[in-house]
């Protein structure tokens, strides 16, 4: 923790019971040592994004994760920023089978509002707590080269090619990355990128060790409602083609396994409403979510 944090530090903390403080530290040891050196790209979204104190308390998780030795890698959505400036624009949105369609006029916003607006946001959050982090595309560096998902959808792309390089380096200078969406094409397009979707190639490319996807559902539920906290890849196809995974999930276990069959070792889908999330998933037995991974 950076000097002029300290004594906020303290201040905050001076009524918590320290050995039971002490106590959560110790615990947490073989935590800390299990991900030591790992890559853990997280997926940020949702309530995580939606007030001042929930990205203070996310931007001071990841500060830690980075402290105790794991290279976390940021990648975030902002549908909600980008609907609220093209109203402000005066942008009119058309929508086939429920997507966008991302013209010219849309795209500039896009653009704007995930590279300018909300990457810059997360950014200072992290800095604030003594963190070194820079905001940065998919189009920096070609680290997200992208093709035309659908040409009635304008310009939305799917990653097919992907520069792990660029964000290697970035490791080697404990810098945290904080990726906007946005990907390039062959012939200097710009595409917007499904946050999802992104996150999961840039894990994949990287071989991550983690993929933690927030949203504000408590994980993958199983037909009676509850949610699971361990499941395989097996497991969710089956609960998809019985259609009790449906609707916005299904898009999300899709990324998972696309990014675990890419090489990555889990990825969890996991509460961002719960404080902490991020930490608890890492660092405690309980975990916050659905981990999905391969049989032991």
């Amino acid at each position: 923790m950076p000097p002029f944090a300290t004594e906020g530090f303290m201040t905050e903390t001076a009524q918590e019971d320290w050995p039971a403080t002490a106590h959560t530290l110790s615990q947490a040891l073989p935590f800390f040592q299990r991900y030591a050196g790992a890559t853990v790209v997280i997926k940020l979204g949702g309530h995580a994004m939606g007030s001042d104190e929930a990205m203070r308390s996310f931007a001071r998780d990841v500060v830690l994760m980075s402290h105790v030795g794991v290279n976390p890698v940021i990648v975030h959505g902002g549908g909600p920023m980008i609907n609220a400036m093209l109203k402000a624009q005066g942008v009119e949105s058309e929508f086939v089978g429920g997507k966008r369609v991302t013209d010219a006029a849309t795209i500039e916003v896009v653009e704007m509002v995930l590279s300018g607006l909300v990457g810059k946001r997360i950014v200072q959050a992290i800095q604030a707590e003594g963190g070194t982090a820079v905001g940065i595309s998919g189009k920096d560096a070609r680290l997200m080269v992208c093709e035309q998902t659908d040409a009635r959808l304008g310009f939305v792309g799917t990653p097919v090619e992907m520069n792990p390089a660029f964000l290697e380096r970035l490791k080697d200078s404990k810098t945290i990355p904080v990726i906007a969406p946005i990907g390039m094409g062959r012939n200097g397009e710009t595409f917007n990128v499904n946050g999802d979707t992104a996150a999961g190639a840039i894990a994949a490319a990287l071989t991550a060790d983690r993929l933690l996807l927030l949203t504000d559902v408590p994980g993958v539920k199983g037909a009676d409602g509850e949610v699971i906290s361990e499941i395989t890849p097996e497991a969710i196809r089956e609960l998809t083609d019985s259609g009790v995974i449906a609707g916005g999930m299904i898009p999300k276990t899709e990324t998972a396994l696309s990014a675990m069959e890419g090489g990555v070792r889990a990825a969890v889908i996991l509460d961002g409403r719960v404080p902490h999330a991020c930490l608890l998933e890492l660092y405690t037995m309980g975990g916050a979510g659905t981990l999905i991974r391969g049989k032991r």
